[in-house]
C-alpha cells in the first residue's frame, strides 16, 4: 500500500513539473525578447542622434551660394553668426539620410531655422517573439540637433580705416566662449568649414 501511494504522488507531481519548466522557458524567452527590443531601440536612438548631428553639421559647413567672406562687414558677420546665412537646402537632410543608412536605418528629417529634427526607424526588427505586440517590430527614436553660435564680432577691433571713408574690409576678430579669440584675415582667408567649426557648436537638444 505504501508503494502505491508513493507512485501516485509521483504521477501527480509530473504535470506540476512540466508547468514549472514551461513557465521558466517562457520567462527566459520573454527576457530575451525584452533585451533584444532594448538593443533595437538603442540602435534607433544612435541612428537618430547621428543623423541629426550630420544634418546640423552639413548646414553649418555650407553657406548660401554667392557669399564672399572676404567682403563681409562686421555687421554682415553678425548675421552669419546668427545663422542667417546657412544653406538650409535639402543637402543637410541628405546628410541625415546618409548617416542613417550607415546605421542600418531610415529617417524623416525636418529643418527649422538652425534646428534639425529627425525620426529614425531601424531596418532590423525584434524578430519572432513570445511577447504579444513585439514580433517584427522596428525600433524608432527621435533626435534634434541645433547649431549654436559661440562667438560674436569683437567690438572696436574689426575692419579698417577711421570710418570716414569706405575701405576694404579688414581683419575680423571674434570673441568666443571661454575667452577664446578667433581671427579672420580676408587677405589670407581660411576655408569656411574650418572657420565654422571654431565659430559654432553643434549640440543635441531635448
Amino acid at each position: 500500500m505504501t508503494w502505491r501511494r508513493f507512485g501516485g504522488d509521483r504521477g501527480q507531481a509530473f504535470p506540476i513539473y512540466v508547468v514549472v519548466i514551461a513557465g521558466l522557458l517562457f520567462a527566459a524567452l520573454a527576457y530575451f525578447t525584452i533585451g533584444k527590443a532594448g538593443i533595437v531601440r538603442s540602435n534607433a536612438q544612435g541612428a537618430a542622434d547621428a543623423a541629426a548631428l550630420a544634418a546640423a553639421r552639413e548646414a553649418r559647413d555650407t553657406l548660401v551660394p554667392g557669399i564672399d567672406l572676404t567682403a563681409l562687414s562686421p555687421e554682415e558677420w553678425e548675421q552669419v553668426l546668427l545663422g542667417n546665412r546657412f544653406d538650409l537646402s535639402s543637402a543637410a537632410c541628405g546628410a541625415a539620410h546618409d548617416f542613417a543608412a550607415l546605421n542600418d536605418a531610415t529617417v524623416e528629417c525636418d529643418a527649422s531655422g538652425t534646428r534639425f529634427s529627425v525620426r529614425s526607424t531601424t531596418n532590423g526588427t525584434v524578430g519572432d517573439s513570445v511577447v504579444p505586440g513585439t514580433s517584427g517590430k522596428h525600433g524608432a527614436a527621435d533626435a534634434t540637433a541645433e547649431i549654436v553660435p559661440r562667438c560674436h564680432v569683437r567690438p572696436g577691433e574689426s575692419g579698417s580705416g577711421d570710418g570716414s571713408t569706405p575701405t576694404a574690409p579688414g581683419p575680423i576678430k571674434f570673441s568666443c566662449d571661454k575667452g577664446v579669440v578667433v581671427d579672420y584675415n580676408p587677405a589670407r582667408p581660411r576655408p569656411w568649414r574650418s572657420l565654422a567649426a571654431a565659430l559654432f557648436d553643434i549640440r543635441l537638444i531635448d
